[in-house]
């Protein structure tokens, strides 16, 4: 039997992806397992270090990059995802990989650079930093609009220096990443791993608005799929409005958010309240075990602590489309794996 995650019909109701193979209570597989890719989806992968969290997030990427009608991106906050676009088993995986990403000041909203920059936007600075965000289509065009603005010397040369902080983080430029080019049909895996948590988050948060107000405007056929790893560090900065909207309103537009996170507990209770497919390897963490339980659905029988698995590559997934709870075993995934921690005894024995 094939059992197809998120819809009532099997392989023949749209593109799917292989996540792996239906575990048995006693251990034994009894079929594959694939995941529903034909309609837009909220997915959330949750698990402690080591049990396969990443891993799984990879195994769906390559699936997504090789489907068709689908455009994924892929925020790799640890430089683990680099590998899909390596040799892979089968037919190849497309995947392109940004390790220097770059989005359009103007695609931040005003309110988005107030809050990114920490100034309040009824504060005289923050004003004026809205009125430049508004104007201005780069770092230097909103200085300039500062310094032409009627103020205190003070309040322009403090918008003047957070600004100039924003352009030395590197992430901002008028001719950055397009809708267009992040759901071109590859799996795009945009690397923020050497920023720090403020750039990390407003190219986040630019990714969000351009992948929807994308499939809004038309600009994007694809049903865009974005898989963010390590979602808890973006769900506490500017980036959580972005991916709030998505969990939400994601739906209509036709855009997915796959959200994969050691810390269930970090994550807003909207983010576990939407997600309609739960992929939970183990967890130890009492308070991240009680936030999963928290948003519980009703038909599940017993309690989820209870059913969490225990092996690594082993998961409990909750579907919401279906009312059902399945065991399973992940796939291998096809492209090379580097998520594996580094150890002495490697370097012991090459010396």
């Amino acid at each position: 039997m094939t059992f197809v995650l998120g819809r009532e019909r099997g392989l023949d109701g749209g593109p799917t992806v292989r996540l792996g193979t239906y575990r048995a209570s006693d251990g034994s597989g009894v079929g594959p397992v694939h995941l529903d890719l034909d309609r837009p989806h909220a997915v959330t992968i949750v698990g402690k270090r080591g049990y396969g969290k990443s891993y799984t997030l990879g195994v769906i990427a390559e699936g997504l990059a090789r489907a068709g009608g689908t455009g994924p991106v892929l925020v790799d906050a640890m430089g683990e995802f680099g590998t899909l676009t390596a040799d892979a088993s089968g037919d190849p995986v497309p995947a392109t990989v940004v390790d220097e990403p770059r989005v359009a000041p103007s695609s931040l909203s005003p309110r988005t650079w107030c809050r990114l920059l920490g100034l309040a936007p009824d504060s005289t600075a923050g004003s004026l930093l809205w009125r430049a965000a508004s104007e201005g289509g780069s770092i230097s065009e909103m200085r300039t609009s500062v310094q032409a603005i009627d103020a205190s010397a003070g309040a322009v040369r403090t918008v003047h220096n957070h600004l100039e902080m924003a352009q030395r983080w590197g992430v901002f430029d008028p001719a950055g990443v397009t809708a267009t080019a992040l759901a071109d049909g590859t799996v795009t895996v945009v690397d923020v791993s050497t920023l720090d948590r403020a750039p990390a988050n407003a190219v986040v948060r630019a990714i969000c608005d351009l992948l929807y107000r994308g499939r809004i405007e038309g600009r994007i056929e694809r049903l865009p799929w974005l898989l963010v790893d390590e979602a808890h560090a973006f769900f506490d900065g500017v980036a959580e409005p972005g991916l709030r909207r998505l969990l939400t309103r994601g739906r209509t537009p036709g855009v997915s958010l796959v959200c994969a996170t050691q810390r269930p507990s970090a994550v807003p209770a909207v983010g576990r309240s939407q997600t309609d497919l739960l992929v939970a390897h183990r967890l130890t963490s009492g308070r991240d075990i009680e936030a999963l339980t928290a948003a519980q659905p009703t038909y599940l029988t017993g309690s989820l602590a209870e059913q969490l698995p225990t092996s690594p590559g082993e998961v409990v997934v909750v579907d919401d489309t279906t009312e059902s709870v399945h065991g399973a075993t992940v796939r291998d995934r096809v492209t090379p794996h580097a998520g594996d921690s580094p150890r002495a005894s490697a370097v012991a024995s090459d010396e």
